[in-house]
């Protein structure tokens, strides 16, 4: 077998593609803005504050648990969710060396 594209591009660079694709669809910045607003593990009231049906939260949870975005921890029957803080110092380690790269840079 071949390598597949992802193998031509460095561990950190797979990853934080990883992190784009799970933040590159509006209910999943939704989510994130909501445990961000709640400041603390929600198990059912994510359903509640998006026009979605539940499978299709559930899905986009899997999708920001996947990415190392969010973690989950079971009580009971149910999943409660809250920001990994570990994925966002990442996102700002990785936009903060762009930001100062591009402030140095002197093209058009």
């Amino acid at each position: 077998m071949g390598a597949t594209k992802t193998d031509f591009f460095t561990e950190e660079q797979n990853k934080m593609a990883v992190i784009a694709k799970a933040l590159g669809h509006p209910a999943r910045i939704a989510i994130i803005q909501y445990l961000l607003k709640v400041n603390e593990c929600i198990c059912g009231d994510i359903v509640n504050e998006l026009p979605l049906a539940q499978p299709t939260v559930s899905q986009h949870l899997k999708e920001l648990k996947n990415a190392g975005l969010i973690k989950g921890n079971i009580e009971g029957n149910s999943i409660c969710y809250c920001i990994d803080e570990k994925a966002f110092e990442k996102i700002n380690i990785f936009f903060s060396d762009i930001i100062s790269t591009v402030r140095k840079q002197n093209c058009c």
